[in-house]
């Protein structure tokens, strides 16, 4: 007999699928700093296209970490918006987007250990790379820009996360909704990256930022009086609604209505036998 996993079982799961995630967001971004390509067009150590595919593949592999145990959501955006509209108990918001910001925030130390003597010779005053784990708006002096784009990108990734794991629509399945979410990422960092550096999570950015305070980054966001810490953590978790909201009133409701609609695809994206994709607890 199965028994529902234990709280604390699902910390540890948002814990270990946040550290996964992180892990290979920050390694792919320490790999293009830190080793800049020397022949153009080079993809060994490349460049934003990697970084982009990096974070995807980020996510699909912390989704399948933790998605059998806590849903892995991996984002403090996804938590509320799942608790605002899909009844996630509101009394696990904050223990999961404290277990996903301490994930990111020993990731980010263990990326930062293992390139140690590549900060030291590329920065070794530690005043130009906190980029690597945190995220800078392209126009400091327009941070409503860097606002709207977080907005923008994180409703993109709930309006799509909702619909790739809506029953009612039509889901991939368990197996391979970790690989569409990891997809949906690499498209909103080749779409909208370019004003915020798309962190769309807002322990993916805060965890990561207090590390680089704790290890001693200059340019860290957070200490250096420049302010722009508070915006990867608002605009994601508004965006995040915005995207979830425009989801349910613009799609789900009438798939609740009209389950069988015409042009219903022929494969079923729930075929006999296949379970429901845990994501969405």
């Amino acid at each position: 007999m199965n028994s529902k996993p234990t709280l604390l079982a699902q910390l540890v799961a948002e814990f270990l699928g946040t550290f996964v995630l992180l892990l290979f967001g920050t390694g792919v971004v320490a790999m293009v700093v830190l080793f800049p390509s020397k022949i153009p067009g080079e993809m060994v150590h490349g460049g934003y296209t990697n970084i982009t595919l990096g974070w995807g593949l980020g996510v699909t592999m912390g989704i399948y970490v933790a998605g059998r145990i806590s849903g892995a959501h991996l984002n403090p955006a996804v938590t509320l918006s799942l608790a605002v509209f899909r009844g996630f108990p509101w009394k696990k918001v904050l223990p999961y987007s404290l277990a996903q910001t301490a994930g990111a925030f020993f990731a980010a130390a263990v990326v930062y250990r293992n390139y140690l003597p590549a900060f030291r010779q590329v920065d070794p005053n530690l005043e130009k790379t906190a980029g690597i784990f945190t995220t800078f708006p392209a126009f400091p002096a327009l941070r409503t820009a860097g606002f709207l784009d977080q907005v923008i990108g994180t409703a993109l990734l709930l309006l799509l996360v909702f619909a790739i794991t809506d029953e009612l629509n039509c889901s991939p399945g368990a197996s391979l909704t970790p690989l569409m979410i990891g997809l949906v990422v690499v498209a909103i960092g080749m779409s909208f990256g370019g004003m915020h550096g798309y962190p769309i999570n807002p322990a993916r950015d805060f965890g990561p930022r207090l590390f680089t305070v704790l290890a001693g980054f200059r340019n860290n966001g957070l200490t250096d009086k420049t302010g722009t810490w508070w915006v990867p953590i608002a605009a994601p978790l508004l965006g995040g609604l915005i995207g979830a909201a425009t989801y349910d009133w613009g799609i789900r409701r009438f798939l609740k209505r009209h389950p069988q609609v015409e042009n219903t695809p022929v494969l079923s994206p729930n075929p006999p036998g296949r379970e429901q994709s845990e994501l969405v607890p």
